[in-house]
């Protein structure tokens, strides 16, 4: 397997995407009544990703469910998100019938949470060469940020991609050492609680102080004020807890190859019945002219 220096893969955050869609675009509807503000705002997110990204390389992951093994160790992972809006549900298979119009990768395996398959993704890709753009806004994917595995964050739209400038600015920390902070500091989102009353910039000042959540505990003695002392102490058994909640799994058996991830070539007969059948006359516009273009460069 080898790339080229221009080759670059494009991991998105398909859940993320469109729950951001789905809330951005309000009351858009096809001609047959159905609910298509989800779909509609995807699209277009992905117009703005290529952009942005000019990948070689595309897959849009979705969740297939929760980590087993992270529920049986805290029960309360995740278990107090709200359910999927309806509107929003039924509109998924349709994001995933324009994907395989477009020509781009969609993944989902039982089991498996996003964050995880594109974790082992994108670890797979460094391994070989391949620049990674992880296309999330969660927090949890800082963790990953290194050489060759930068964050495009939808909710910054001045920085390109985030490294670890952007990590340090947003949380006080290196990559290296988010999951010990996120595990100081807690995710309410996901259900996992912190140390109580360690917010944070007092993380923040621990790690900077001992570079990691084993030395802050090597050496407790030292740790001041004494009420801190002892809301971390009675907090150690959680903190091992935490890691293994956040930090993210790189080395799942994904039944996909990098390889399968190559933008493929848009389906003109398919992507034009999706769009007529969702009403969505200005992307119809869009495709006939690039069919028309390629038909002419032929």
């Amino acid at each position: 397997m080898s790339f080229s220096p221009q080759d670059r893969l494009l991991l998105v955050d398909a859940h993320a995407y469109a729950y951001r869609s789905y809330y951005a675009i309000r009351n858009l509807t096809g001609p047959d009544g159905a609910p298509t503000n989800a779909i509609f705002g995807f699209i277009k997110a992905m117009a703005v990703l290529r952009q942005r990204c000019a990948p070689t390389h595309v897959a849009v992951i979705w969740d297939g469910g929760l980590d087993e093994e992270r529920v049986a160790t805290h029960p309360g992972y995740k278990a107090e998100r709200d359910p999927m809006p309806d509107p929003m549900e039924v509109q998924l298979d349709g994001i995933v019938e324009w994907l395989a119009a477009a020509g781009l990768a969609s993944y989902c395996q039982d089991g498996i949470e996003a964050d995880d398959a594109i974790a082992t993704l994108a670890c797979r890709a460094e391994a070989v060469g391949l620049p990674v753009v992880i296309a999330s806004a969660d927090k949890d994917f800082m963790q990953l940020v290194r050489t060759g595995i930068s964050l495009l964050n939808p909710n910054d739209k001045y920085t390109a991609f985030w490294g670890d400038d952007e990590v340090r600015a947003k949380c006080g920390v290196l990559p290296s050492q988010v999951v010990d902070w996120l595990s100081l500091v807690g995710d309410a989102v996901d259900g996992i609680p912190g140390v109580p009353g360690v917010g944070p910039k007092t993380a923040t000042k621990l790690l900077a102080s001992h570079g990691t959540l084993e030395a802050i505990y090597e050496n407790l003695a030292t740790i001041t004020p004494e009420r801190l002392l002892e809301k971390l102490r009675a907090s150690k058994a959680d903190m091992a807890r935490n890691q293994d909640l956040i930090r993210l799994r790189d080395a799942l058996p994904l039944d996909l190859s990098l390889e399968d991830l190559a933008l493929g070539d848009e389906d003109y007969e398919a992507s034009h019945a999706l769009f007529t059948r969702w009403g969505f006359r200005t992307f119809l516009r869009e495709l006939e002219t690039r069919h028309t273009i390629q038909g002419e460069l032929l």
